[in-house]
């Protein structure tokens, strides 16, 4: 009994207890509000005077990388147009000599085709033929030829009755002093190239040499040709002889009226004249487009390159 009264006794503490939390008064609007307002207060970041110095100093170094960054950028982009309008000058200059090399090259075929009848070749073009040399253009086309020349009668064999023959232009296989061409050497000088010319006719020189002993050992007869006068015959042959090319089976130069024709009616009327004798001409090894003109059956012919226009060398042979 006495344990259910104080049971009783201890709920209705209890119930007075909640009573009186419920019956508290609430905050007001007002209340709130002031308690925001100390938030609001305690939120604000107050800098003391060495963060403020440092936070100023950080900004500093920010604008001047920026500066640095925006001075190296256009340094960069300068430099890049620099650069640019250096290679569209060098790509100008390689045209302008890349149109020198390739109007002289026509020119002087034109010239070559037309016996230089109303030709007369620019200045620029002994400019065309010093670099032509110095650069080893004409050594490798003349190796070049010449190994055309040495496969092709490596590839077949003359009959044996001694009537095939190969036709060669001796203008090209004499010395440059017998033909005249250190007189040609003086108009180079100023060019800076005062003995690559000569040196140039020496190996066309040598080369044609050692291709003319291949072909007679080769069982070719040759015969042999030339734009000068019949007067030289004899300085012509102590020439050839002293070249190591003897042994051939014609040496022809031209009369006195040969002189007065035109060298391509004069080479075309001597290879008419050679097949009327019963030749039959199998090459024709040349430098100068005028013995190569004119259509032969089984005549093959190699045009050889030349270290000087043609047209200059054509005023001394």
């Amino acid at each position: 009994m006495i344990g259910s009264e104080l049971q009783l006794l201890k709920m209705s503490a209890y119930g007075h207890q909640m009573e009186r939390e419920y019956s508290a008064p609430s905050l007001s609007s007002e209340d709130v509000s002031d308690m925001g307002s100390e938030f609001n207060m305690e939120s604000v970041i107050y800098m003391s005077s060495c963060a403020a110095t440092i936070f100023i100093g950080g900004l500093v170094v920010v604008g001047i990388l920026l500066l640095t960054l925006l001075t190296a950028l256009t340094v960069m982009l300068q430099s890049c147009q620099s650069k640019e309008g250096g290679v569209v000058e060098s790509d100008h200059h390689r045209h302008h000599h890349n149109y020198h090399d390739g109007y002289c090259k026509m020119a002087e075929l034109n010239a070559e085709i037309n016996n230089f009848e109303g030709y007369s070749l620019p200045e620029f073009c002994k400019d065309v033929a010093v670099k032509y040399i110095k650069e080893g253009h004409y050594m490798r086309e003349l190796n070049i030829s010449v190994s055309l020349v040495d496969n092709y009668f490596n590839g077949i064999k003359p009959n044996d009755d001694g009537h095939d023959v190969v036709l060669m232009d001796i203008d090209d296989i004499l010395p440059a002093n017998y033909l005249g061409f250190n007189s040609l050497l003086y108009g180079y000088s100023r060019y800076g190239c005062d003995d690559c010319v000569k040196e140039a006719k020496h190996m066309k020189h040598v080369f044609l040499v050692d291709l003319y002993i291949k072909l007679k050992s080769g069982g070719w007869s040759l015969i042999l040709l030339s734009r000068k006068p019949e007067k030289l015959q004899d300085v012509t042959i102590d020439n050839l002889k002293s070249a190591g090319c003897g042994g051939w089976s014609k040496l022809i130069m031209r009369s006195n009226d040969g002189m007065k024709m035109d060298t391509r009616d004069y080479f075309l009327k001597q290879k008419m004249g050679i097949q009327l004798e019963g030749y039959r001409i199998r090459g024709v090894i040349s430098g100068h487009m005028d013995m190569l003109l004119g259509s032969f059956v089984e005549t093959q012919n190699f045009k050889l390159p030349n270290p000087v226009p043609v047209a200059e060398m054509q005023s001394v042979l």
